[in-house]
């Protein structure tokens, strides 16, 4: 390659490579400016909710079990064959219906003839008595002896008491004839028979022939711990609950898929003896039932109200988290606009909120969005919660 004839092109220009160092120069100065003057971070921004005192009725829920309101093991009180069955198995019943017939033959023949034996003794009776009162006056002017007046008289109260064992001898029958048909005590549903027609029966077995149970109205028995019990009467004791008596004694209802009972029952008593096999006593409420809803033995769960806390309060699931050991805490900000740690003891659920029992008091601003981007002892922005700038 031939050397390039500076004559030909006349003197190299060396500007442009002055200008490419003094850009260099004056990007240093700006880095350097920059690195002596930090920008100052933004004040983080996080919503609050202000605690308030308010009115809260507290309920619990206990599970429980449905019982029928009345039951009846139908059983014959006489023997005898069954020569009919009087009703449809399901089917509803009511109170002195007829439900099974025993053969009633022999115990209408012993009626009849109970009453025949009560008729030979009633008519033994006046002729016994007149010889009696004979007698009497016979003895009272010697014509008679003593000793055969008082046999008159004898005879007198012989036959009066074999008039009295005729007429027990005659109601015996007629109860027993009256047993043979067997009738309902209660009105309610009758289940299966055990028996059917031919069978032979005896007085008072022990297996039912069959059952009546009344669902309308229904009992729910539901269990509560003698713990909760003695913690409900030491938050009565301390005041701070109080006991509306006719709310405590309302009930409601859910049915074991969930969904609310349409009709209030009403608590009918706490029993008093704690059950040692689970240190737990049985509540009963009384259920109206008019369509069957509720069947004996379903499992269900029972609100009872408790009390009213007139100073109950609720804080945001949100604004409620916890530390590495399970504990729960809350950051609160105080007046400076500074973040405080609160740890806290809760009693339970409301809906979405906490209700607290101690950590926190009514005025108190509770951080519900924003905690992960504050520490305690941090300066931040509030915002009320749910406010349309809040971030």
């Amino acid at each position: 390659m031939l050397p390039l004839d500076r004559k030909c092109f006349g003197p190299i220009n060396r500007a442009p490579g002055r200008l490419v160092a003094l850009g260099l120069l004056v990007a240093i100065a700006l880095v350097g400016a920059c690195k002596s003057k930090p920008v100052p971070a933004a004040v983080p921004e996080v919503a609050v909710v202000v605690l308030q005192t308010e009115r809260l009725a507290l309920t619990t829920e206990l599970p429980g079990r449905t019982t029928a309101y009345l039951v009846a093991e139908i059983r014959p009180q006489v023997n005898g064959i069954l020569q009919k069955r009087l009703f449809t198995e399901g089917s509803n019943v009511q109170a002195g219906s007829i439900l099974y017939q025993i053969d009633p033959a022999p115990y209408q023949a012993a009626f009849e003839q109970a009453k025949a034996a009560l008729a030979v003794a009633e008519s033994r009776v006046p002729s016994a008595r007149s010889r009696a009162e004979r007698f009497k006056n016979l003895a009272a002017i010697n014509a008679v002896g003593q000793q055969d007046y008082d046999d008159a008289v004898a005879a007198l109260a012989a036959a009066e008491a074999g008039v009295a064992s005729a007429r027990a001898a005659l109601d015996s029958a007629r109860i027993n004839l009256e047993y043979t048909p067997i009738k309902s005590p209660i009105s309610g549903r009758i289940g299966r028979s055990s028996v059917t027609v031919g069978a032979l029966v005896n007085a008072y077995q022990g297996n039912p022939l069959a059952v009546v149970q009344q669902f309308d109205p229904i009992y729910v028995d539901v269990i509560q711990s003698s713990a909760e019990i003695l913690r409900l009467r030491r938050n009565m004791e301390s005041g701070q609950l109080k006991q509306d008596k006719e709310a405590w004694s309302k009930v409601s209802l859910k049915l074991e898929d969930g969904t609310p009972y349409p009709l209030e029952g009403v608590l009918q008593f706490r029993d008093i003896t704690v059950d040692p096999t689970t240190g737990s006593v049985t509540l009963r409420a009384v259920f109206p039932n008019p369509d069957v809803l509720l069947l004996p033995g379903m499992f269900v769960r029972a609100a009872i109200e408790e009390g009213v806390n007139d100073r109950a309060l609720l804080v945001p699931q949100q604004g409620v988290s916890r530390d590495t050991k399970g504990n729960p805490y809350a950051l609160t900000v105080n007046g400076e606009n500074k973040v405080e740690q609160r740890p806290l003891e809760l009693d339970r659920t409301v809906g979405d909120r906490w209700l607290v029992r101690t950590g926190l008091a009514a005025g108190d601003r509770v951080v519900v969005e924003g905690q992960l981007r504050v520490r305690p002892g941090a300066t931040v922005k509030v915002v009320p919660f749910g406010a349309p700038g809040a971030k």
